[in-house]
């Protein structure tokens, strides 16, 4: 983070400065931070806290501790004082998230000025996380680049990403997420991207927003909010996406797999797959045929076919930025998940194999992994353990449903459905084919990897998938541990 003054951080979000140092008043104001968290955890010597009200916990409880971690300024609504009665330096605002956005958007004007810093923004219903990090690697072969740590897309996770950044920072990607309209677009006046993607409009959260074209909606303000000499990454393959051209004045381009794909218009240019197939390890392989006629080809080292979208976004991105074909075709090449629970694929010793992708679900994603699944899968005994697709509101059932009886069309040789938000699925299997044994129902966690335990063979691949909250991807975790414990390996 660039150093910043007490009195500077007050200025820029409106703050009173309180609280006294050794040199007084005036040495609060005087005070210089060099990072900025909302975890005590993680405070640094010279940072400044961000004490949040949270859904867990205060952070306002935890300010005294942030200073005996090495804290010298805290950023709160109320004033706190030390366990003697001591008012401890900080600054007071009426709300310190809003604070946090404003000292981000006030950084990254800085660096721009100083440095010429560039910012991508990435929205989208799945795969923004993987894309980021491929676009990421892709950057950091050409600069200094600060990317999201997991999935940091929202109101406080965006200015934490921001507060990594100093002034020898070249490129910033930001992930946007959004469970409301107004969200992306508040994200968007935070940083200023030059280049905002998105990937695709599903039916995540589709119970929040209150269906599919208010999510639409949201998604569509990230390019919205672009400035004419900016750019628009656009997925041509998803006709929502597709329509968003006409809500922004900056220029426009196209990533696809339609070999065909010719855009109207004169402000627009298409980055395509050509030839896409995937290995019989399920690595994504094609062509990449870039806006100026030139080719490379690409072999990814992550699992599925669904993932040429992200694959072609991170590339559309980093092109729009001014980076080479080759240096971005040596970012993608070989390269697999950073960011954990994404097809995160293990291979046990005792010969099972496991594919951990519950950090995150929805229908549109779910059948992606189950048809992974079966491909990867051809002559071996497949597992598909689903829990919960959450947020889908009134769809939910249906959706649920839809799953059950797709587990079925795939042939996926076992299915065990974990939680009672999910039990559609369970009963649709059911319904849809002749199953037994073969489809099966638990409650918890626990009670699925007993049965895993149990019928787990040499040969099998079993698929995690389930969005977070149900908390499949700690199972798929604790299963693929489990192997290396039977062969006396440490977990």
């Amino acid at each position: 983070m660039i150093e910043l003054t007490a009195a500077e951080i007050a200025a820029i979000t409106g703050g009173e400065v309180v609280g006294e140092t050794a040199g007084g008043a005036a040495g609060a104001a005087a005070l210089s931070v060099t990072s900025a968290t909302t975890d005590s955890r993680e405070v640094r010597p010279g940072a400044l806290f961000v004490a949040k009200p949270g859904e867990q916990a205060d952070g306002h409880l935890f300010v005294p501790q942030a200073f005996e971690a090495g804290a010298v300024l805290a950023l709160t609504e109320r004033a706190v004082r030390a366990s003697d009665g001591r008012l401890l330096p900080q600054i007071v605002v009426p709300d310190s998230v809003l604070a946090m956005g404003a000292l981000a958007a006030a950084v990254v004007q800085r660096l721009r000025a100083a440095s010429g810093l560039e910012v991508v923004g990435i929205t989208g219903s799945a795969g923004k996380t993987t894309t980021k990090d491929l676009l990421a690697g892709i950057l950091a072969q050409a600069g200094p680049t600060v990317a999201p740590i997991g999935s940091y897309n929202g109101e406080v996770g965006v200015p934490l990403t921001v507060f990594n950044t100093d002034y020898s920072t070249r490129y910033l990607v930001s992930e946007m997420g959004a469970t409301g309209i107004g969200h992306i677009e508040y994200l968007a006046r935070m940083v200023r991207p030059e280049v905002g993607v998105v990937l695709g409009v599903g039916t995540a959260h589709a119970g929040e927003f209150g269906g599919v074209e208010n999510i639409a909606r949201a998604k569509g303000e990230l390019v919205g909010a672009l400035a004419p000499a900016g750019t628009a990454v656009l997925n041509a393959d998803d006709p929502r996406v597709r329509a968003m051209a006409a809500r922004t004045a900056a220029g426009i381009l196209y990533f696809t797999t339609d070999e065909d794909f010719e855009p109207a218009g004169g402000r627009s240019t298409v980055l395509r797959a050509r030839g896409v197939r995937t290995s019989a390890e399920g690595h994504p392989e094609f062509t990449l045929r870039f806006p100026d006629g030139s080719e490379e080809h690409i072999v990814s080292g992550l699992i599925g076919a669904h993932h040429v979208a992200n694959l072609l976004a991170a590339a559309a991105a980093a092109w729009a930025l001014g980076i080479g074909a080759g240096t971005i075709a040596a970012g993608l090449n070989g390269r697999g998940p950073v960011s954990r629970w994404r097809m995160e694929r293990t291979e046990r010793p005792d010969g099972v194999t496991v594919i951990n992708d519950a950090y995150n679900a929805n229908p549109e994603s779910m059948r992606a992994a189950l048809r992974t699944l079966a491909e990867l899968g051809r002559g071996r005994r497949t597992w598909a353990v689903l829990g919960e697709m959450l947020e889908l509101g009134d769809a939910s059932v249906h959706e649920h449903d839809a799953l059950g009886r797709i587990v079925v069309r795939l042939n996926i040789s076992r299915l065990i459905v974990v939680g009672t938000g999910a039990k559609a699925t369970h009963n649709a299997a059911v319904l849809e084919g002749p199953w037994g044994d073969e489809a099966m129902f638990v409650e918890t966690p626990d009670e699925a990897f007993e049965v895993l335990q149990e019928q787990l063979r040499p040969g099998d691949l079993v698929l995690f998938k389930s969005s977070n909250g149900a908390g499949l991807r700690l199972l798929g975790d604790r299963v693929a541990a489990a192997g290396k414990q039977e062969k006396g390996e440490r977990p």
